[in-house]
Formats: structure tokens, C-alpha cells, sequence
């Protein structure tokens, strides 16, 4: 775990390559995270004492170096002895962890987190700071046991995620660019009608999505989790390994491979290595007190993220790669992208280092389109290119761009959490480059929360702050074709920035 989160941390790992649109450099992470005067984004809007401010400074780049030599500390000096891991393993010839190895790191993760949220989110600290509280806290039988609590709530939340309409739109386009996909007719299977022209789901896909997706997550951690029978729990843990296996082979983008061989690794070390049966279930915590109070504190965020997605990141909301994510789409006017290229960053945009590779500045052009054409693959992509048309004065005339790589260019780091390319980071920028009304503009939704059929939209102009709110019902993006041959979905708009005229190329009436 200690490996994991340090290739995390240095951004070698989830986020990294051309698969996150990191091309030249193909580390963002630490290529940023080292540089003062870079972007950071504090969360809750710095409203935390001595957050407040965008910039990168010194200290925050000597926190972060702490960080570093904190998390290789950790992984050189020797274990230590510990009786519950000798009773446990008496084969054992190493030991664990140092405590006072571990405390640094998470210090070093939560003071870092409160001032940079990017660096915190790409450590994966919502799964990897409470494995290290309970390694710091709790004795070995405490510690593999609220460990697998954690793995099945890990699980179980995204499983929970996936309820509803979005998740069918995620299977088809990552089992049909998956490379290991054998035959043509396979990847067509997933969509109703594709000779025909309807790349809805098919009935397969919703198959495929809720029974070997959201069931399989959901039923068989907590068949480990319980099961005393050795049998059961060895073919339980691996459909979970072949499910992690699965995934990794699609090469999904953000490129979480390490999460996945990880956690198939955890699951045959938890679960078998540990039975329930010689006492290692919920029911052997050495104070009964221990179960309820590690099951709230890890079902907290979930629950919140799932009620009121705006306040938590999809990451502690356990909605990994469920489709429902917050999303952003930017649409720049003429000469408004090649602008980021004025800021203190590590990397050129994306168009230009494709450019710097060799690439034609048409094929790399083409490139970061399908970006976009992969977003309108999901439900919220029909939904975002819907406002599109409503709030551009002429779409062909902008040039478009995926929020979610955009944001790799400015901070480094990116997982599909639209939280990080909002109006707080499109405020940042405005602040350093001053862009006219109109010319940059972004569309942003927020997640849908558990019990309402709507998503929330909110638009942004960086001149003028946030010009639009609404409101679109999710059935409609579902069931639309990618590309919108029937014209935007329907939009309900709540409240508009008054003077402001939507589709207006300039905007006097609202910047006066």
C-alpha cells in the first residue's frame, strides 16, 4: 500500500500518460507538484485558516518533498516485531511497519490535503489515509480486520454508485476500446444497432453493466466479508481478482492499473490469507465499540457524497467509474486555448505537446477530439454539448476541449472528478490571464444525487463568473444518440446572470 501510494503521490501512477492525455511530459504529479507559483486548489474554497490562495508556494513545495522522503522512509527502515502478526504468522521473518514510520505520512497527507486537494486525491487518500490510521492504531487482528472493512466498503459503494441509468453508457465505449477484446462482433454487441446508427446501449450492455458490474460488487464483497467457508471465500475472492483483472485489461482512461492489481492482491491477502473462520471476521474486533465506529467512519462520506455530490469528490463518495460524475466541457474562442501556455505549468496543452511528438497539428487536432466524442459517448457529454449549443454563438467557431484533460495541464493531475476543473480553477486562471467576456467559457454538471432524476448544470464565463443555472432530467441524456441528431436535450433554467444574453458572442449588456 506504502508502494502504491508513493507511485500515486509522484504521479506515475492513476493519471499518468497518454491515456490521461499526459503525452510530453507523460508525468504530470510531480513535474507540477515541486514548481512554485503553480496552480493548487484548496478545498472548500480555502475557507479552512491558512489555505486561502491558488498559488503554489515554497512551503508548499517543501511539504510535499517532506511527503516524499516521509513515504521512502516508511518502505526502507526495517519492520519491527509485533506478537498479534507472530501469532498470526509464526513463519513470518519480518515485521511491520514502524508507527512512528507511518505518522509522518499521515500528517504530511491531511496537512498537504487541506492546502492542495489535487495532492491528497491523487495519494488516493480516501482509501489509502484510513488503512494507514488503522496500521498506526490498532493491533495486527484489529487492523486486517477493519482492512477488509474498508476494501468491501470500497466495493460495496461502488456498487452502490452504479444504481441507476448512467452506468449502462460506461460499458459499451470501454469494452469497445478495450485492446483485448477479441472480434469486431463482440464490441458491436454492446450497442443496439450499430450498422443502423443506434449506438444506445444494448441489452447485453445492461447485462453486462448491472449483473456482472453492479451485483458482482456489490454481493460478493460482502459474501468474503461474511463467508466462514473456506471453499466459498476462495471462489468469491477470485471472481473479485478476475473482476480487477478485467478492468485493468480495458485500459480505462485516467489509468487506475495499479488500483486494480492492488486490490486484487489485497483480496487474496485479506480474505485468504485471513479467513473469518480463524479469527478474522467482523465479529472477532477485540471491543465490540470498534465495528460500529469504523463501519460510520466509512460509510460517512459515501453517504454524503451520494446525497449532496457538490460537497464531497467522487473519490470519498466510493463512485468510481459508475458514470455519474461531475464534467466539464471548455470552449475557447479563437487564440483563447494557446493562452494557458502563458502560465506556470510543467506541460504545454495537450494539442501542442501532440505537435511537439511529431504529429500533424491536424491529426493532433483530431486526437483531442475524440476526447470529446468519447464524453458524448456518456450521458453527461449530451447534456454538456446540449449547453454547448445554447450558450456559443457558433460552435464550429470554438475550439472544444475536454475539462477533465484540460485540467492535467493546469494542476497535473486528473481522475474524472469535474470538481477540479469548476469555477474555482477557471477562477484561477482568470485571475492570471484576464480573459475577455466570451472567451472562455466553460459547461459544468454536478453528479446526480441518489434520490433525484435531475443533474445540475451551471455555466461560467471567466469574465464573468457563473452566468447560468439549471436544472436537465438524466433520462433524456441517456437516451439520446451521442451526437444529438434531434437537437439539444431539454434544458430547465433556473437562473440566468441578469443582462447576460446566451449565445452572445460579446456580452456588453453583462459586463456593464
Amino acid at each position: 500500500m506504502l508502494w502504491t501510494v508513493l507511485l500515486e503521490v509522484l504521479g506515475v501512477g492513476g493519471s499518468w500518460g497518454p491515456l490521461a492525455c499526459h503525452f510530453k511530459p507523460m508525468t504530470g504529479g510531480v513535474h507540477y507538484w515541486l514548481r512554485p507559483g503553480t496552480i493548487r486548489l484548496p478545498p472548500w474554497a480555502g475557507r479552512v485558516p491558512f489555505t486561502r490562495g491558488d498559488a503554489r508556494t515554497i512551503g508548499d513545495v517543501l511539504l510535499y518533498a517532506a511527503l516524499l522522503v516521509s513515504l521512502v522512509f516508511a518502505l526502507v527502515l526495517p519492520g519491527v516485531a509485533d506478537g498479534g502478526l507472530t501469532a498470526a504468522a509464526p513463519d513470518s521473518t519480518g515485521g511491520l511497519v514502524r508507527v512512528g514510520a507511518l505518522v509522518p505520512v499521515i500528517v504530511l497527507l491531511v496537512v498537504l490535503g487541506l492546502r492542495d486537494k489535487v495532492i491528497f486525491l491523487a495519494a488516493r487518500g480516501e482509501q489509502y489515509l484510513p488503512a494507514l490510521v488503522f496500521a498506526a492504531s490498532l493491533d495486527f487482528t484489529d487492523m486486517i480486520i477493519a482492512f477488509k472493512l474498508l476494501i468491501v466498503a470500497v466495493w460495496v459503494g461502488a456498487g452502490v454508485s452504479k444504481f441507476g441509468e448512467h452506468f449502462i453508457n460506461v460499458v459499451p465505449p470501454m469494452v469497445s476500446n478495450a485492446p483485448f477484446v477479441p472480434g469486431k462482433k463482440i464490441r458491436r454487441l454492446h450497442y443496439r444497432d450499430v450498422e443502423g446508427g443506434d449506438l444506445k446501449p444494448s441489452a447485453f450492455a445492461w447485462f453486462m453493466a448491472h449483473v456482472g458490474g453492479t451485483t458482482v460488487e456489490v454481493v460478493v464483497p460482502l459474501v468474503l466479508l461474511f463467508a466462514t467457508n473456506t471453499t466459498v471465500a476462495l471462489l468469491a475472492a477470485l471472481f473479485m481478482v478476475f473482476f480487477h483483472v478485467f478492468i485493468a485489461s480495458t485500459f480505462p482512461l485516467a489509468v487506475p492499473l495499479e488500483w486494480n492489481v492492488l486490490f486484487a492482491f489485497i483480496t487474496i491477502f485479506l480474505f485468504i490469507g485471513y479467513p473469518a473462520g480463524d479469527g478474522f471476521s467482523v465479529f472477532d474486533l477485540s471491543e465490540p465499540w470498534l465495528l460500529p465506529v469504523i463501519v460510520a467512519a466509512l460509510a460517512f462520506f459515501p453517504a454524503l457524497g451520494n446525497l449532496r455530490p457538490d460537497l464531497v469528490s467522487f473519490l470519498p463518495s466510493m463512485r468510481q467509474y459508475a458514470g455519474n460524475w461531475a464534467s466539464a466541457t471548455w470552449a475557447f474562442a479563437p487564440g483563447a486555448e494557446a493562452r494557458l501556455n502563458e502560465l506556470p505549468k510543467a506541460a504545454k496543452n495537450q494539442v501542442d505537446q501532440l505537435q511537439e511528438f511529431g504529429f500533424d497539428a491536424d491529426v493532433a487536432e483530431v486526437t483531442m477530439q475524440m476526447v470529446c466524442a468519447w464524453r458524448s459517448m456518456h450521458s453527461q457529454g449530451r447534456g454538456l454539448y446540449s449547453l454547448l449549443f445554447r450558450h456559443l454563438d457558433d460552435v464550429d467557431r470554438y475550439t472544444i476541449r475536454e475539462g477533465e484533460f484540460v485540467c492535467n495541464t493546469l494542476v497535473g493531475w486528473n481522475f474524472g472528478d469535474g470538481h477540479l476543473h469548476d469555477e474555482r480553477l477557471v477562477a484561477a486562471v482568470q485571475r492570471r490571464l484576464g480573459f475577455e467576456p466570451g472567451e472562455l467559457r466553460v459547461m459544468y454538471v454536478e453528479s446526480q444525487p441518489i434520490h433525484k432524476r435531475t443533474q445540475e448544470y451551471r455555466v461560467v464565463d471567466a469574465a464573468l463568473g457563473v452566468v447560468e443555472r439549471g436544472t436537465w432530467n438524466v433520462h433524456d441524456a441517456v437516451h439520446e444518440q451521442p451526437w444529438l441528431p434531434n437537437g439539444p436535450i431539454p434544458l430547465t433554467v433556473t437562473w440566468t446572470l441578469p443582462g447576460y444574453v446566451p449565445g452572445s458572442a460579446t456580452d456588453e449588456g453583462a459586463r456593464t
